[in-house]
């Protein structure tokens, strides 16, 4: 296979399964309800119009959760990888684990958990919750109120249900670059994300570590690598059988 560049480029799509084992909820793991909130009352545009006080809040709590946890063996087996190849983060999950474990290239699909945009901005301008300045947001918590400089309100950083994923060309572009492809804490079943597997080049080598061994099921002609596997222990199987 033809390297691209000083180190091979490897792109990882990573989903809610490598969360998870980190303890974060989500809200496929309780039939739609995400810590007892029904998913479409906080994670649409809808009720964001309906009821933003309770997106907040809902947002709020899950900031919280996500203070409480710590990268897990998957993520810090990926940024070992960094030594060997050019490693790209493509991933469907809105916390920062992969960047407090020491991952250099993460692209958000979903947007991000420690930011907030203004909410007429459809999915660009978002900042840090420390840029917001502690007079607009005090801690990590949002509330109505919270406005940019124009007055506008923010709202998190996070592509909801219904909503335009304004990162897919960016995403499909990375993975158009990948000479090798892990697929990992993600069923892929869910579009327009799971289409970004087609993306890879016809060389790319790709390899899925799921602990269903059922989510392989339509992409057989592409997976070359299937470890069916919980993401702590099937990546750093992979890690181990890469370098």
């Amino acid at each position: 296979m033809e390297q691209r560049g000083d180190k091979p480029v490897l792109v990882v799509l990573s989903g809610a399964g490598v969360s998870r084992e980190s303890g974060l909820k989500t809200f496929r793991d309780s039939g739609g309800l995400w810590e007892g909130y029904n998913v479409m009352e906080v994670a649409t545009p809808e009720a964001w119009s309906a009821n933003p006080a309770l997106v907040l809040d809902f947002y709020n709590k899950r900031r919280a959760q996500l203070a409480a946890v710590e990268p897990n063996a998957a993520h810090l087996a990926l940024v070992g990888l960094e030594e060997f190849f050019d490693v790209r983060i493509v991933t469907q999950n809105v916390d920062d684990l992969h960047e407090r474990a020491g991952s250099t290239q993460v692209l958000h699909l979903h947007g991000e958990l420690r930011k907030v945009r203004p909410e007429d901005h459809l999915g660009v301008d978002a900042v840090g919750l420390e840029q917001v300045g502690s007079a607009a947001v005090p801690g990590p918590d949002i509330v109505l109120g919270d406005t940019d400089e124009r007055g506008v309100q923010w709202r998190p950083h996070v592509v909801w249900f219904g909503e335009a994923v304004p990162m897919m060309e960016r995403a499909a572009e990375t993975v158009a670059q990948a000479e090798v492809l892990l697929v990992v804490g993600t069923s892929m079943q869910v579009y327009p994300a799971a289409g970004l597997v087609h993306y890879a080049p016809p060389d790319c080598r790709v390899a899925m570590v799921n602990p269903d061994p059922e989510a392989i099921q339509g992409f057989e002609d592409r997976i070359h690598d299937f470890i069916v596997a919980p993401a702590t222990v099937g990546v750093a199987q992979w890690v181990r059988s890469m370098v």
